[in-house]
């Protein structure tokens, strides 16, 4: 299983939130490309970027953090928060992600997001499945739409996206535990797919039950910035390293 730290990028800082709260926001780090380097140094090979402030908005904020990640350092970056034009998207991939999240674009305009997988290619594009309650979420997670998880993925299944982020707003940010009972059910629903977990993982025992649940990979926040696994921990586990 690829352990992939995340960084949470709101208004230039590494934060936190819980819950997806934006009024819970706890700064960890001024220098989003410090810590990204400290990763690459420990070996990982990918990161979660995340651009709080255009998940909230209508386009990307954080660009220049983007650009600075992936102009400095050697990882690969999927990135997410903000993609809901065509500008958006090619600024992402331009700035040098590998990879993009889509979300609230891939509610409103599912259109828009197979002709993105056509041009760009399914493999690039990783389908944000962000859900409350069995709903899938949009819009920084502040609404909820009536669109149901599962069909969700079908969906975008359909037309070649396998890779899909789960994340279980419930959880994230909370250090209670991975929704492992529902990635199960997601793999069994669709075993082709490459789920990653997000939200909840708190020890090593969560990223285990994860790893033997079938995940591909999960990613690690909190747990690591509030100290509960330590980054030498994680790397152990990570199948998805260098040599640094």
């Amino acid at each position: 299983m690829t352990i992939i730290p995340a960084i949470d990028i709101l208004d230039g800082k590494c934060v936190r939130l819980t819950k997806g709260d934006y009024s819970s926001q706890k700064i960890y780090c001024d220098t989003p490309l410090d810590m990204a380097l400290l990763f690459q140094s420990k070996g990982f090979r990918r990161i979660h970027l995340v651009d709080l402030n255009g998940a909230g908005g209508d386009h990307i904020i954080n660009r220049s953090v983007l650009h600075d990640i992936c102009s400095k350092t050697g990882l690969t970056v999927d990135f997410g928060g903000g993609i809901k034009s065509d500008a958006d998207i090619e600024s992402a991939f331009d700035a040098g992600a590998s990879m993009v999240t889509v979300g609230s674009i891939a509610v409103s305009s599912p259109d828009k997001v197979a002709e993105w997988a056509e041009r760009y290619g399914a493999d690039r594009i990783i389908l944000g499945a962000d859900a409350r309650n069995g709903k899938i979420s949009i819009n920084g997670w502040k609404e909820d739409s009536q669109l149901d998880l599962f069909g969700f993925i079908r969906k975008y299944k359909s037309i070649g996206i396998k890779q899909v982020i789960c994340t279980d707003i419930n959880l994230d940010g909370t250090l209670q535990g991975p929704a492992t009972g529902l990635y199960r059910k997601i793999l069994a629903e669709f075993p082709d797919i490459r789920l990653t977990a997000s939200g909840g993982v708190s020890s090593t025992a969560d990223l285990t039950e994860l790893k033997e649940a079938g995940l591909d990979s999960a990613i690690v926040g909190k747990a690591y910035y509030e100290g509960r696994i330590t980054l030498d921990v994680m790397a152990a586990i990570n199948d998805d390293k260098t040599d640094g």
